[in-house]
């Protein structure tokens, strides 16, 4: 799961758009957020934590 540890690592992060791996606190962070309130209307939507992998 973790791709920097990979031996791959190099050639992927060149192919991220943000030039960095993500953080576990930033994943974090989306799934606090969609399990509160503030997100008690969104509804069938995709969000992709990816660093801009998918961009």
């Amino acid at each position: 799961m973790n791709l920097a540890d990979g031996d791959v690592a190099a050639v992927m992060l060149k192919m991220i758009a943000l030039g960095r791996y993500r953080q576990g606190d930033e994943v974090a962070g989306m799934v606090s957020y969609l399990a509160s309130l503030e997100a008690a209307f969104v509804t069938g939507a995709s969000l992709k934590i990816d660093s801009g992998f998918t961009a």
